[in-house]
């Protein structure tokens, strides 16, 4: 029988750190913040288990810049917007400041061709994290394939990058089915985003799937897409009210473009959640203090980025990952602005 590879992660176990670390000592990355006994620690180790990096990662981890791109396919007025984006970057910074590296945001145009390509060739990125990726993004599946390291946060049917999740599905039809649960079967959807980018698509798929689970036939009168802002969720909301009289409850998913949802169904004179519940989708810092405060689904935000940051630090310096696929579960929160439509 072959002789077991030592790898990085066994190294890691007996020296009692993360792998991570093990790479930085083992690819002397300078700039990273590891003391002195650990980085012995580490060298002592993987002596004694006659450890080797991975020449690839150790290339990596020589010459090159020490930054991640953080790529949102989004408008720079959608970034600003996004205040659960907010916590996700600053966990991903969080995660990798540690050991050297630095994030570079970047908002591009998804339409905009070798957009991917020039962020590469000419800011001299080590890595991207890829937030929000469209089903029809080529170009991110050509370089991955071609060797560059890249993190979804979200998924790309059919490719073969690792990604961390959200559990959006799952969230979106715990969403709905609260609302039916409180009596409501005339139940709209405001998208988070076009239809085009896999969030706004699983959603979708969550509300539908809670509607036909309790016999409800999904109407196309009922869907109205936003686009990330408040403006985008008023927008929206005031075509629902106009198309579809009958509703009595609505899933919002962001509780960003739900903002704007409550606004117009404020200004049409009706009541949350009297005439109307809303349930939104994040839980952001500002859904508690909303009038009436926002029932929403709450999202790891910094789960998310941390996992996000470790996983691209391994994938720079060549390591495997330990998971290839990352979901995270999300949790209920139920405020004042749902209730039974006879409460």
């Amino acid at each position: 029988m072959p002789k077991k590879r030592i790898t990085s992660l066994d190294v890691a176990k007996a020296a009692g750190v993360s792998r991570t670390t093990v790479s930085f000592v083992m690819n002397n990355v300078t700039r990273a913040n590891i003391s002195e006994s650990t980085r012995s620690r580490v060298l002592e180790v993987a002596k004694t288990l006659n450890y080797h990096p991975n020449a690839s990662g150790k290339k990596l981890a020589s010459g090159k810049s020490l930054t991640i791109g953080l790529i949102l396919q989004q408008s720079p007025t959608h970034v600003y917007a996004d205040a659960f984006l907010l916590q996700v970057m600053v966990s991903i910074e969080q995660a990798v400041a540690p050991f050297g590296f630095h994030v570079l945001l970047k908002p591009i145009n998804p339409d905009k061709p070798l957009a991917f390509h020039q962020l590469i060739t000419e800011n001299h990125v080590d890595g991207i994290i890829l937030s929000g990726p469209r089903q029809d993004d080529t170009e991110v599946i050509q370089h991955f394939d071609e060797g560059f390291p890249i993190i979804l946060m979200g998924q790309i049917e059919g490719s073969h990058i690792p990604f961390v999740d959200i559990n959006a599905v799952e969230g979106a039809f715990t969403a709905t089915q609260h609302l039916i649960d409180l009596g409501h079967t005339a139940i709209g959807i405001i998208t988070n985003a076009s239809l085009g980018y896999t969030s706004a698509q699983q959603r979708w798929q969550g509300y539908k799937n809670a509607l036909e689970r309790n016999g409800i036939t999904p109407n196309p009168l009922f869907l109205q897409e936003g686009d990330y802002t408040p403006a985008s969720g008023y927008e929206a909301m005031q075509r629902m009210l106009k198309n579809v009289p009958e509703l009595t409850a609505v899933f919002v998913a962001s509780d960003v473009v739900a903002v704007g949802a409550i606004q117009a169904i404020h200004q049409a004179g009706k009541r949350i959640p009297e005439d109307i519940a809303i349930i939104g989708f994040d839980d952001i810092p500002i859904a508690a203090h909303l009038t009436p405060p926002l029932s929403t689904i709450r999202l790891p935000a910094l789960a998310l980025g941390k996992i996000a940051g470790e996983s691209i630090v391994h994938l720079i310096l060549g390591e495997t990952l330990d998971l290839q696929e990352t979901l995270l579960d999300t949790s209920l929160v139920i405020r004042e602005s749902t209730k039974g439509k006879s409460a």
